[in-house]
């Protein structure tokens, strides 16, 4: 199987390749194309991919425009980092998808799936209505969140919110000047609820904000340790897959 991936990203894109040799060791690579440009030029030439990988956020643009200046015939798998919500808009579309950071068992049963069909997945017309979906500039996210302290209710903007953590199944808002406060949400919603400009999940205790972030440290095996201020009961570590995405967040 001949597979191309179009991935901006060098350390995910040697990740898919890792985990696709892994599943099917007989698997070639066309090439790895890291812009909508470069794309449409390969598009436009004569090739002979199986099976392609498209990340929806390129160095120049969405993925999406490809299709408005290639031909693409091939079968389509998209890589996203996106939340719940807009994964409803690639369902709603019927476009395959894989969120990262990629899960194997996830990635074979893509592979498996295009196995049994070897059909060209069905793209949706309607480009422009999941692009707006994933436009986060036009989603509104919540400011404020209602928190309790003894027999009071008071409101507290996620602004002065240092990050969100989870300790034995009670979520808490650690703020800017070292309160705590206990929050009645899932750790899921509130990642769907704020500004992922703002904040970023970097493991599935915690949820940061940009300004709350001292340094970030090696450690083995490609993982980092992130350091905040102010500084959690525990250390916080990003997996290796997690890693690219959050340098690229910050930077």
């Amino acid at each position: 199987m001949n597979v191309l991936i179009i991935e901006d990203e060098p350390a995910a894109a040697e990740n898919l390749k890792y985990i696709l040799k892994e599943i099917e060791p007989s698997i070639t690579f066309e090439t790895v194309i890291d812009t909508v440009v470069d794309a449409i030029d390969f598009f436009n030439s004569p090739h002979n991919i199986e099976l392609a990988f498209f990340d929806i956020h390129l160095a120049d643009g969405i993925s999406f425009e490809i299709f408005e200046k290639a031909q693409v015939n091939s079968p389509i798998i998209f890589t996203t980092a996106y939340d719940e919500y807009a994964i409803k808009a690639f369902k709603v579309n019927s476009i395959d998808y894989l969120l990262k950071p990629i899960d194997e068992d996830e990635l074979k049963n893509a592979i498996n799936k295009y196995k049994t069909s070897k059909q060209t997945t069905s793209l949706p017309k309607q480009f422009q209505q999941v692009l707006q979906m994933l436009n986060i500039e036009k989603r509104t996210f919540k400011s404020t969140y209602l928190v309790q302290q003894r027999d009071t209710f008071i409101p507290l903007s996620v602004n002065e919110i240092a990050y969100f953590t989870i300790d034995t199944g009670i979520v808490k808002a650690i703020s800017f000047d070292e309160k705590e406060y206990n929050i009645s949400e899932k750790l899921e919603d509130i990642e769907t609820q704020i500004n992922p400009d703002e904040f970023f999940r970097v493991n599935r205790q915690f949820i940061v904000h940009r300004k709350a972030i001292k340094n970030l440290q090696l450690y083995f095996n490609g993982k980092l340790i992130l350091n905040l201020e102010p500084k959690p009961t525990e250390q916080i570590v990003v997996s290796k897959a997690k890693a690219p995405q959050l340098k690229k967040w910050i930077y």
